[in-house]
């Protein structure tokens, strides 16, 4: 379909093309998406998993280049010319405060430290494990439950344990447990310090909610491939329980922390401490920053 330019040149000039070329649709970049992820899941679970993904990999990056060479691919589409406006029910428009000196808003104008996200991440490990704890003292009776079952991840042998080994200690998979989680949650609460400036206004709906909800929604369709073990016991309820209270204790961490604003209005001369003049302010004497 034309853009509004297209539209426009339609009309002013009637020897414009009615017709154009694109790319005809094609199926080889989700094919070679599939086997990228097969053979990297392939690593955790089964060698049978990663020789599929390499397979499907080879045959989407071969297809998807025929698509291009020795001819493109491409399909004729019409061009249709469509009068498009603009309606809201609006009286008021906000408008984003701006500074003298920008040409457009910067968002976010205000963000964290990266300390704010390794202690976000931090408090949120705790408040999970806590929980995970709790699971594994009121469910099956044993605190190592829950950490048999977190090593599965990247441990092999913890899946060869019995139900009964599960509920003792295993100094190996507590090891891998404690690094795992650890890791894991300190690169989520980074990524909370990131995303939580740009939306100010609820934050811990954001944190405590909706990124707990989506993350549960994703580990539900692929903790198969993951950990065959956690899947095949896990209590989704405490696994949702657990979540949220990692996802408003790491967004309560990070938001209580001291912000400054953001430098992408900068120039990069400027951020990377080169010293230009025309470009550092000039100081009350009248002479330039060196």
């Amino acid at each position: 379909m034309a853009t509004l330019s297209t539209t426009e040149q339609l009309r002013e000039s009637p020897r414009a093309p009615r017709e154009i070329e694109v790319p005809a649709p094609t199926a080889w970049p989700f094919i070679l998406a599939l086997g990228a992820a097969l053979l990297f899941a392939g690593l955790v679970t089964s060698t049978s998993v990663s020789c599929l993904g390499a397979l499907l990999s080879v045959a989407g990056s071969v297809g998807w280049f025929r698509e291009v060479f020795p001819h493109e691919h491409e399909e004729v589409v019409p061009v249709l010319p469509e009068d498009i406006r603009l309606v809201t029910a609006r009286r008021v428009v906000d408008r984003l405060p701006i500074l003298p000196d920008q040409v457009r808003a910067w968002l976010p104008v205000r963000t964290y430290p990266i300390s704010a996200g390794l202690k976000g991440g931090l408090a949120g490990s705790i408040a999970m494990a806590v929980l995970a704890c709790a699971y594994g003292i009121l469910k099956a009776g044993s605190i190592w439950y829950p950490i048999n079952l977190l090593a599965a991840v990247a441990y092999r042998e913890s899946l060869r344990l019995v139900p009964a080994q599960l509920n003792s200690f295993h100094a190996d998979a507590f090891a891998i447990a404690f690094v795992l989680h650890g890791v894991v949650s300190i690169f989520v609460g980074l990524l909370y310090g990131a995303m939580l400036p740009m939306f100010p206004r609820r934050p811990i709906v954001l944190g405590g909610l909706i990124a707990p909800a989506l993350w549960s929604g994703l580990l539900y369709t692929i903790l198969g491939l993951l950990n065959p073990l956690l899947a095949s016991r896990i209590d989704w309820t405490w696994f949702m329980a657990s979540q949220v209270a990692f996802g408003i204790v790491a967004g309560l961490v990070v938001v209580r922390q001291a912000s400054f604003p953001t430098r992408e209005n900068v120039s990069f001369v400027v951020r990377a401490g080169i010293e230009a003049p025309g470009t550092i302010p000039s100081r009350e004497n009248g002479e330039n920053h060196r």
